[in-house]
């Protein structure tokens, strides 16, 4: 086995001392999702506590337990006075110990898609090492972190926020050399009086950055020039992408073609031709973010490109099921931008009736009715023909709706559940798209399992 970390290694880092020695090839939080060989960290949070848990993650093979309170356990235990703390002081210890180039990623969308196109490009090249799903909150950066092995050449990290001030500490700990600002847009305004104060929340990243690293912006976004000067007064290079003609890595053409499209762009003074297999003009934009990091990392930008054919949407952030009916799972996450992006995407679709399954937008404050209802706009532009809704304030959408495009709404999504697999029908095109807190993947599970099982799929009909 491989080692990740000793006893000894983490006993320095956090200064105190196991109950008996042992050595980790993985690190865990979750006994759902640990592997044999983890060290489980019993962290404390808002939705539980990890020391009830201490004879699962022996009974699925952790090796040791690292505690902050006396427990009953045949695990060999290193009691500390904070687990949260210490993860903390493992990222950082992490990070020193290894001479990886470190990208990190935040933005008002994107970031998740964008950091896997990332890993997906990078890993190809030499070791590389990043966040897993949306891994990006207080424990989820010095968790990566944690993770990450010794002989990494190349991290690559998400980060995200909810409330100003959140981003700084966890730029800190990772001490990027570049960062990727996505976009700007209405996310989370519950917690925010303007955009311009999100736009300064994400500029946080700044804050971390070794000396002389480079900030990476969209050029094509109202915020450029703000973000822009925000970085600059930081002492950080800035570098743009995007279809603007000043943009350092741009994108000169994009023919779509089925799901994906053709694209060529200027990176570094080179045209490169290359192809993206996922539905959305966002990917395309996103994609030069990859191409720009991977260039200014001195990595091989050819053979990224290349790698790009290869990309897959992830589950819940865009993701296509094609069958009797196609189905676009955006499942895990909605607000004002990525839910316009979305109906973007099956305004472009083709089949016989384009379907919207929208639930919620949480965190959107006083602004909450304003937003949903704007949502109708993007709707009618992208001529979707039939609308489910569920959620509070998705019934200010409904209302908005005209008569023929209303498919239904109910309070939750268990309650829309039926109605929307009683009005799917063959040939249509589905987009499910909600804030996770909605709980709409039901919905996604049981159209999965109409499309799998209709007649007609049986039988290979398309």
């Amino acid at each position: 086995m491989t080692s990740l970390w000793t006893s000894k290694a983490v006993e320095q880092v956090v200064g105190h001392t196991s109950t008996a020695p042992w050595e980790c090839k993985g690190i865990s939080i979750d006994t759902r999702t640990l592997q044999k060989g983890d060290l489980f960290v019993a962290l404390k949070g808002e939705f539980g506590d990890g020391h009830a848990f201490l004879a699962e993650a022996a009974s699925r093979g952790a090796v040791a337990a690292l505690v902050s309170e006396s427990s009953t356990t045949f695990l060999p235990t290193l009691p500390v006075d904070d687990t949260l703390k210490a993860l903390e002081q493992l990222g950082v210890a992490a990070r020193i110990r290894s001479k990886a180039l470190r990208i990190a990623v935040t933005g008002s969308a994107g970031k998740t898609s964008t950091k896997e196109m990332l890993k997906t490009v990078l890993q190809n090249q030499a070791p590389t090492h990043g966040s897993v799903s949306s891994y990006n909150n207080h424990w989820g950066v010095p968790l990566t972190l944690a993770r990450m092995p010794q002989d990494t050449q190349f991290g690559v990290f998400e980060v995200g926020m909810n409330h100003a001030g959140e981003i700084i500490p966890l730029s800190r700990m990772i001490q990027p050399h570049i960062a990727i600002i996505t976009l700007i847009g209405e996310a989370h305004p519950g917690f925010f009086n303007s955009v311009d104060d999100i736009a300064r929340a994400k500029a946080e990243i700044f804050e971390g950055m070794t000396p002389g690293g480079a900030a990476l912006l969209n050029r094509d976004n109202s915020y450029f020039s703000f973000l822009s000067d925000l970085a600059e007064a930081k002492g950080i290079n800035v570098f743009s992408f995007g279809e603007h003609p000043s943009a350092t890595y741009r994108l000169l053409s994009y023919e779509k073609e089925g799901e994906g499209g053709h694209i060529i762009a200027d990176i570094g003074g080179t045209h490169i031709a290359y192809t993206v297999p996922v539905s959305g003009k966002h990917w395309v934009t996103n994609s030069l973010a990859v191409l720009g990091a991977v260039h200014l990392a001195g990595a091989d930008v050819k053979k990224a490109a290349y790698d790009l054919a290869a990309i897959e949407a992830i589950a819940g952030r865009g993701q296509a099921h094609k069958g009797i009916f196609t189905i676009f799972d955006e499942s895990y996450n909605a607000q004002p931008v990525s839910m316009r992006a979305a109906l973007d995407v099956l305004g472009q679709s083709h089949g016989t009736r384009k379907v919207a399954v929208l639930g919620h937008m949480v965190e959107q404050g006083d602004l909450s009715k304003e937003r949903h209802e704007a949502l109708l706009e993007p709707l009618l532009e992208n001529k979707i023909d039939i609308v489910y809704c569920c959620g509070p304030d998705m019934i200010h959408l409904f209302n908005c709706l005209p008569a023929p495009m209303k498919g239904g709404y109910a309070s939750t999504s268990a309650e829309l559940l039926p109605m929307v697999l009683a009005g799917v029908k063959p040939g249509d095109v589905v987009t499910v798209k909600a804030s996770l807190r909605t709980n709409i993947k039901p919905i996604m599970e049981a159209l999965l399992e109409k499309q799998k099982d209709h007649p007609l799929q049986q039988r290979g009909v398309r």
